[in-house]
């Protein structure tokens, strides 16, 4: 299995331990994502130490104030890198506004066309922010490889995602009992366009429900989208193991 969004400079324990915890339970692969300057290069770092983990770099909106020009060339210096397989995360929050929404929209829309540039996928966040983000996209996006991170969307917003092309990576909520939209559209994704993730240490998956998230627990997730989808989990392994190998160049 992978797991397509983790972010390991937060979690505990470190790295080494986490990556070696997720390879005895099956989990061959992990995207570390970065979400600001320090945990861009933290997660480049933790590329470079271990063979099986590749590392996204962007800025979360929640960091997006006084995002600027200098901000999207230090981005776009280390989505170069051969480490890197993603930009991002990025997109919009309307849930906390950590961020003036403008700032978010700015640092949005340059990590779009970093990824254009730099030809890799961007990684989106959205949350209460549907809308919007797909209005973003939509204008932004054409030609760029976008994957929509802990995939929160209706079922009704499917049927675009699946014309447009675009990931769809299902994180812990998942598996949370009033979850049922999120499930239904789980089971109205295209298989080539499923991936699933941790987003650890956050959203742990219920059995391990109030405990800090690690990518290990990508296979509750993961076990519950087969059984969701009516697959054997070997099945669902093999899929999000293609699919991932095709949008992150593992």
């Amino acid at each position: 299995m992978v797991d397509t969004h983790a972010h390991l400079s937060v979690c505990e324990p470190g790295d080494a331990e986490l990556v070696a915890a997720a390879h005895a339970v099956g989990v061959s692969r992990i995207l570390t994502v970065g979400m600001d300057e320090k945990s861009n290069r933290e997660a480049i770092e933790a590329a470079e130490a271990h063979e099986h983990v590749r590392a996204s770099v962007g800025r979360h909106p929640n960091s997006a104030t006084g995002f600027d020009d200098a901000a999207a060339h230090g981005i776009a210096e280390l989505a170069r890198s051969s480490r890197v397989a993603a930009v991002g995360e990025t997109g919009l929050d309307y849930f906390r506004d950590n961020a003036p929404r403008e700032d978010q929209r700015r640092a949005f829309e340059s990590q779009v066309e970093i990824a254009r540039e730099v030809g890799k996928p961007v990684v989106i966040h959205m949350r209460d922010s549907v809308e919007d983000t797909f209005d973003v996209l939509r204008s932004r996006a054409d030609g760029v490889t976008v994957i929509l991170h802990c995939f929160t969307a209706t079922p009704n917003h499917v049927g675009e995602v699946a014309e447009r092309g675009w990931y769809c990576s299902f994180a812990g909520n998942l598996t949370y009992p009033k979850a049922e939209g999120l499930r239904e559209a789980a089971c109205l994704v295209p298989d080539e366009l499923l991936l699933v993730e941790t987003d650890s240490p956050f959203l742990a998956p219920q059995p391990h429900r109030g405990q800090p998230n690690q990518p290990a627990h990508v296979v509750a997730t993961a076990e519950a989208l087969a059984e969701l989808r009516g697959l054997d989990y070997t099945e669902l392994e093999s899929l999000v193991g293609q699919n991932a190998e095709r949008v992150l160049g593992w």
